[in-house]
């Protein structure tokens, strides 16, 4: 087996990389800024930077009017998409937390696209099951709790329409996939990353952007 370019991501690389991406704009920056300084011990769990403009790209690529995130923590991410959706597009962001939400309400005004983002707090799945039957999504944004990723699969993928995108992150879980004897959430990515290679409704790649990142299209 070879793996092809095994180009080492030093520091100095990565921000080489930012520096020839599209870069934040203020809101955005600002927002980053104030969830390291106020959730230092989570502030993981925020969409890494390059992801941004990624998610973006998607969403113009794909032509999006309707998003699902599922994990909105403090809204980088809905934030970067709903700024490269139409005037019309939508995103329905689902949390749990009203205190990290908070955050990117904040933002999501001050970027101008609060109109875009309608933040439902409640379970996901309670939000997602009672969304229309039919294939109506044109792309979903999965950054929730992993033991219940399959979950979240099974409800969003039949509302999908043909060609619909699903995001899914961290699924190559901090390396750790490969360990057989995984519990908890590493347990959960793996059986979702095999999950998702079998489901013949879906073309999908896993690619190692940040901390694992599936691209799932719809046949």
């Amino acid at each position: 087996m070879s793996k092809g370019n095994s180009t080492k991501i030093t520091d100095e690389l990565y921000q080489y990389m930012l520096d020839h991406n599209p870069p934040l704009d203020s809101v955005q920056r600002g927002l980053v800024a104030r969830t390291y300084a106020s959730f230092p011990d989570v502030a993981g769990m925020q969409s890494a930077e390059e992801q941004g403009p990624l998610l973006a790209f998607l969403v113009r690529l794909t032509g999006a009017r309707h998003i699902v995130e599922v994990g909105t923590f403090t809204g980088f991410s809905a934030l970067s998409m709903a700024q490269a959706l139409p005037a019309d597009g939508r995103i329905i962001a689902c949390d749990v937390s009203e205190e990290w939400t908070a955050y990117g309400k904040q933002a999501w005004e001050e970027a101008g696209v609060a109109d875009r983002i309608e933040l439902r707090i409640a379970p996901a799945l309670e939000t997602l099951r009672a969304m229309p039957a039919e294939p109506h999504i044109d792309m979903a944004y999965v950054d929730a709790d992993k033991e219940s990723q399959i979950s979240y699969w099974e409800e969003i993928v039949p509302r999908l329409r043909p060609g619909g995108l699903i995001v899914t992150d961290n699924t190559l879980y901090h390396g750790t996939v490969l360990d057989e004897s995984a519990t908890g959430s590493a347990a959960g990515v793996r059986a979702f990353n095999d999950h998702v290679a079998a489901d013949p409704r879906m073309d999908s790649v896993l690619l190692a952007i940040s901390d694992g990142l599936t691209l799932s299209r719809k046949r």
